[in-house]
């Protein structure tokens, strides 16, 4: 089985994938687990987390032959390279080097600041759709990313995450209230209290910037491009628009799988 980790801003992804027939893996994962990101977390503090849930998982260390990880998060890299190498015993792939490298071309001014997490969503995407294609990952910023049909990234954009909005919104200002993220209740831009103002102007203000960015890349890129959300708050915005083609939960920790199995090609 394959053992895969995104480490991102705020939490780290664990998936737990098995083996298939063509010498890749098995997608949905077979189970996933999440946690918060901190640098600070030891090696054994991840094992004694982990392997309880792969123990529930009714899955032995054994079972694990092979670990991958992708990290936005330098500091976390060492603590899961300890993890692997004294609890698996197995030096793990790490995304974007060595036998990792990323498959793709990324034709942009500066191919190596690309993060680990957009490059993870560019190979997958293109790998299960296909075409051009607009891919949004919707985390602690929100990504936006141009592939064409060769599978080439193109390039993009970055905004803040809706939350990072809200944090703002409520840290400077002195009588904002802090509210909960969610769909609002109507379609009305008109609150008619403080609160209501707040979820409309951050919710809606969200949808109107990313229907636009939209938008506007499709114009740039000038053929029919299918539109790819992911992230944890993808699902929230799916009702609020039509310009997604797919919501795809598990893009990024898939990215990991096929990368793995291309490592071993």
């Amino acid at each position: 089985m394959l053992l895969a980790a995104d480490v991102g801003n705020t939490n780290v992804v664990f998936a737990l994938f098995e083996p298939n027939r063509e010498g890749g893996y098995v997608t949905p994962p077979r189970a996933r687990w999440r946690i918060a990101t901190d640098p600070r977390r030891t090696g054994d503090e991840y094992a004694v987390w982990l392997l309880q849930l792969l123990t529930i998982e009714g899955v032995s260390r054994d079972d694990i032959n092979h670990i991958i990880y992708a990290s936005v998060v330098p500091r976390a890299d060492h603590n899961l390279t300890v993890l692997s190498q004294k609890y698996f015993n197995i030096t793990p792939l790490k995304a974007g080097e060595g036998k990792a490298a990323w498959p793709f071309v990324a034709d942009v001014d500066q191919p190596s600041s690309l993060g680990a997490d957009r490059a993870l969503n560019i190979l997958a995407a293109h790998h299960k759709y296909g075409g051009d294609l607009i891919a949004i990952d919707f985390g602690t910023a929100t990504k936006f990313e141009a592939i064409d049909f060769t599978g080439a990234y193109k390039g993009g954009s970055i905004a803040p995450g809706i939350n990072l909005s809200l944090d703002a919104l409520v840290g400077k200002t002195a009588k904002l209230p802090r509210i909960a993220i969610r769909t609002p209740d109507s379609e009305s831009v008109i609150g008619r209290n403080t609160e209501d103002q707040m979820l409309i102007g951050v919710f809606w203000g969200y949808v109107a910037m990313m229907e636009g960015i939209v938008a506007r890349m499709k114009a740039e890129i000038g053929r029919p491009a299918k539109v790819v959300a992911t992230g944890g708050l993808a699902i929230l915005f799916d009702d609020a628009t039509d310009i997604f083609d797919e919501v795809d939960t598990d893009l990024t920790i898939e990215g990991l799988a096929i990368l793995a199995k291309t490592a071993a090609s």
